[in-house]
């Protein structure tokens, strides 16, 4: 963010004068995160905090941030801060989807929430109550860590037509939104990232999703699959920070409150800065291959997905109490927020749209 730098500046001279507390304790933590370093906007976010705690108390918390590259263990952040390895980390909820379903629920759900609205559950209404409770049974606290938005429905090397059209598709797809396709006859499979561009280029997959315009370019898939389908299966990305639980609670309520002020900032910084990257990434994709063909899925296959999602999701609900409570309070708060969604930005997007 272009003024990112001088409101820490601002924010730290004012809390080194509110508290001798801040001159005097000494904290050292590291942050472990899913990403390498140079997958912005994701990787953009640790860094940035650990420089807005570390002014804001002088340089007296300091907070050492590890990329993917130097730890090795991407998918393993939640176990290094609930075993103590690392104080924190910067990754996304739904990673954890095979220790405890619930997870799911503080990254994106199919056919969820947007991203303004997550926000106001998370925030507002019982969605970081509920969070707290999920995953302190891990004896780790879970924060926002920065929305990705609507993520696009992913890269296919052939229109998608009908149903049939699915049925023995080969797509990368993880989470929910991969049980959801495999329900509809799609080979779901899981590539590590670094092998997805030989795979789709190969034809060792049919489709693959990844994120949006800004991590997608990075990727290269452009370049071999044509059709870029809209998305459905994950309308706001929140990441997320992990604190270990003993560690955030030995801390005084100064660097506590440091720690959250700093969290939440960063939190607007990284959405913002994806939105950045998104648009001059797609205005670049373009320019430079005018024959990408943006898609929505034809009406016969977004009903069913639909179906399909929602069987998934009550066959959770049935046998998980704590899944049932999260999915109902989201679910009632996405039907009093979507009501305004709809009479204000996707009734401005139509109004603009109709004088353009």
């Amino acid at each position: 963010m272009k003024h990112f730098g001088k409101v820490v500046s601002v924010l730290a001279g004012c809390m080194l004068l509110a508290s001798p507390v801040l001159a005097a304790e000494k904290v050292r933590w590291k942050c472990a995160m899913t990403w390498p370093s140079t997958l912005t906007p994701l990787a953009s976010a640790a860094p940035k905090l650990s420089k807005m705690v570390g002014e804001m108390t002088g340089g007296n918390f300091e907070i050492k941030v590890e990329g993917a590259e130097k730890h090795k263990a991407p998918q393993e952040i939640l176990d290094m801060v609930k075993g103590g390895q690392f104080e924190m980390g910067h990754t996304a909820s739904y990673y954890w989807k095979g220790k405890d379903i619930t997870t799911v629920f503080f990254t994106s759900v199919p056919f969820g929430m947007t991203a303004d609205e997550q926000y106001a559950w998370l925030y507002y209404g019982d969605g970081q109550k509920l969070q707290e409770k999920v995953y302190g049974k891990f004896g780790v606290y879970s924060f926002p860590g920065g929305n990705t938005g609507v993520q696009m429905g992913g890269w296919f090397r052939k229109e998608i037509k009908t149903l049939d059209d699915l049925k023995g598709l080969k797509m990368r797809i993880p989470g929910l939104a991969g049980e959801v396709f495999a329900k509809l006859g799609v080979n779901v499979t899981n590539i590590a990232p670094g092998e997805l561009y030989t795979s789709l280029e190969r034809g060792t997959v049919d489709a693959l999703e990844w994120v949006g315009p800004g991590m997608d370019i990075k990727m290269g898939f452009h370049k071999i699959a044509p059709f870029y389908y809209a998305g459905w299966h994950e309308p706001a990305s929140d990441m997320q920070f992990l604190v270990n639980k003993a560690q955030m609670d030995k801390l005084s309520p100064e660097y506590q409150a440091i720690l959250k002020t700093a969290m939440q900032a960063v939190v607007a910084d990284l959405t913002y800065e994806n939105t950045h990257e998104n648009s001059t990434a797609w205005a670049q994709m373009k320019q430079e291959f005018p024959n990408i063909k943006v898609m929505i899925f034809p009406d016969e296959i977004l009903k069913a997905m639909k179906k399909a999602n929602d069987e998934v999701m009550q066959a959770y609900a049935a046998q998980n109490p704590e899944f049932k409570e999260v999915y109902e309070s989201q679910q009632a708060y996405m039907k009093k927020a979507r009501e305004y969604s709809r009479i204000s930005t996707e009734n401005y997007l139509k109004t603009t749209k109709m004088v353009e």
